[in-house]
């Protein structure tokens, strides 16, 4: 019996040791599981944060807006530190990824509209050295035409009021009002006399057929380069609004869960799961994606006007000869002065003599010399550091670049091993470490609606994005009028300024906008009427009202 109450009592003393070691063992194991707050401490203070702010233990988590609500070593203040600097984390990621595309529309608008400029100011000055060369004195008596000439054409591409085809007319008219007294000294030319004269141009074609074929050349290679530099400008506009848009309150909690709330379990070395980073991210750039198609549609009308820019009437092609062309045309006229006088005398009545000879007023019998023939080798480059060949063929290969530039922002910012994880199980899911279970969403505002980290009201779309996505629509179809050979322009009673730096006429603010009045380009092979008539630029405070007017019928 004695031995039976010893062999029981054996039993219970080993029971009693093994449950020790049990409930130490789950002491231990609880411990473990317990976070460790000193690390977070070293982790917390190495962002630059004060270690008096992190608990000496964990606390529970209930209070926390976004890191709770499990036990945690994070309290209320650093949680709106966390949050405030995911902010400014957030928008340096944004205006990092952005940059490149920011700069590039910013250097190429600088490029294109500095060599267009350029352009224009070698040639006008090419040809005043060379007419001076060969034509001396009766050039220079009459040189205001053809500084008048230049001035319109370089206010027309800085966003002036000037209808190119009126203003080549009236170049033209001039011109033949100046050599025909030059050719008829000896008679008094009146201004009633010249007024006739201008009646007949279109009949007596004294230039041959040099003004219809450069009318049709310069309106085209005109439109072109100043709507091409308008779509530089306005690109460059809509990326950096779309870049500074202010993220909502929603984002900033999904991106600090994110980057942040690891360090109150302990996890500050571990990167978010990609897929969870991709939600986020296109939780946080719904509406930027909503941006994408029209954006697209816009880099595809720039890349259909550069083929504009190639092609034979590009605005290079059609200024570097103008002097010979023009040329050209005085030839024609004083080869036929003499028919061209007696058709002009049979239509407008015989002018009073004078009664000085064309020697004894000082003019030359003739015009001496001719240009040499032209030889586009020759050309020079301008200021702007490149031909226009080779500037066309960078911006070709950026724009394709920036094609789907803004829904590709969260696949960007995600595959960056200093935001996400490359590990799909060893990395943070949002609450602990492992596998990242939910889908991946589709892009833009609509998809987000079940979007299980970032809260979004598809129902509110950001009013400054919709206003690009306008603008945007505009430029577009500018390009692909453009393209065709028309412009459209604006009617501003207002428009009395002269614009100068930028082919767009606009301000820093500008937002381009359409009144859609159409101008179509001559054609070729006939003449147009002259009520197909002028183009305009719209003042920036005009245009920015119109474009708040339009959206607002278009959100209602």
């Amino acid at each position: 019996m004695r031995n039976e109450h010893q062999h029981i009592s054996e039993m219970l003393r080993v029971f009693a040791g093994v449950c020790f070691l049990s409930v130490l063992r789950f002491s231990v194991a609880l411990d473990l599981l317990a976070v460790n707050c000193s690390q977070v401490k070293d982790a917390y203070t190495s962002l630059g944060y004060s270690s008096a702010d992190v608990p000496s233990e964990e606390i529970p988590g209930d209070h926390l807006v976004v890191c709770g609500p499990r036990r945690t070593c994070c309290n209320t203040v650093m949680e709106e530190n966390f949050s405030n600097r995911s902010t400014r984390d957030f928008d340096k990621l944004i205006d990092d990824t952005s940059e490149d595309l920011r700069n590039t529309f910013m250097t190429r608008h600088k490029r294109f509209d500095g060599f267009f400029l350029d352009l224009l100011e070698n040639t006008e000055q090419s040809l005043n050295e060379m007419f001076i060369r060969t034509y001396g004195k009766p050039y220079m008596q009459n040189a205001e035409v053809f500084q008048s000439l230049f001035t319109e054409l370089k206010r027309y591409y800085t966003g002036g009021n000037v209808n190119l085809e009126e203003m080549l007319n009236d170049f033209w008219t001039h011109l033949l009002e100046r050599m025909f007294q030059l050719l008829n000294s000896q008679y008094i030319i009146t201004e009633d006399y010249l007024e006739c004269i201008s009646k007949y141009i279109e009949e007596l074609k004294p230039f041959g057929d040099v003004p219809k074929k450069l009318k049709y050349q310069i309106t085209r290679a005109f439109v072109t380069a100043r709507t091409f530099v308008q779509g530089l400008m306005v690109g460059r506009e809509v990326a950096n609004r779309v870049s500074k848009v202010t993220m909502s309150s929603t984002c900033i909690n999904g991106f600090t869960k994110m980057l942040y709330c690891p360090y109150c379990n302990g996890l500050s070395t571990l990167k978010p799961c990609k897929n969870y980073c991709l939600n986020v991210m296109k939780g946080c750039m719904a509406n930027h994606a909503d941006l994408d198609p029209e954006w697209s549609k816009y880099i595809d009308a720039m890349l259909l006007v550069t083929e504009r820019l190639e092609g034979p009437f590009n605005i290079e092609s059609v200024m570097e000869p103008i002097d010979v062309k023009i040329s050209e045309a005085i030839m024609n006229m004083q080869e036929n002065s003499m028919q061209l006088s007696y058709q002009v005398f049979q239509g407008c009545g015989q002018p009073k003599p004078s009664g000085m000879s064309r020697t004894a007023r000082g003019v030359p019998d003739t015009f001496s010399g001719r240009f040499s023939p032209y030889n586009p080798e020759e050309l020079p480059t301008t200021s702007a550091g490149s031909r226009l060949d080779r500037l066309v063929t960078d911006i070709k290969d950026k724009l394709k670049q920036f094609r789907k530039f803004w829904s590709w922002i969260p696949e960007a910012v995600c595959q960056e091993e200093n935001v996400a994880s490359v590990d799909d199980v060893d990395c943070w899911n949002g609450s602990s470490k492992g596998r990242y279970v939910p889908e991946v969403l589709k892009d833009g505002l609509t998809h987000q609606v079940n979007n299980p980290e970032v809260g979004v009201d598809i129902t509110r779309p950001d009013t400054l994005i919709r206003q690009q996505i306008l603008a945007l629509r505009v430029m577009t179809n500018k390009l692909k009028n453009a393209y065709d050979g028309n412009d459209i322009f604006f009617r501003d009673s207002n428009d009395d300024s002269s614009s100068s730096g930028s082919g767009s006429g606009c301000s820093e603010t500008c937002v381009t906008e359409s009144d859609s009045f159409i101008t179509q380009a001559p054609l070729e092979d006939t003449e147009k009427p002259d009520e197909a008539s002028s183009v305009s630029s719209i003042q920036p405070s005009l245009l920015l009202l119109f474009t708040a007017l339009l959206l607002n019928e278009h959100l209602r």
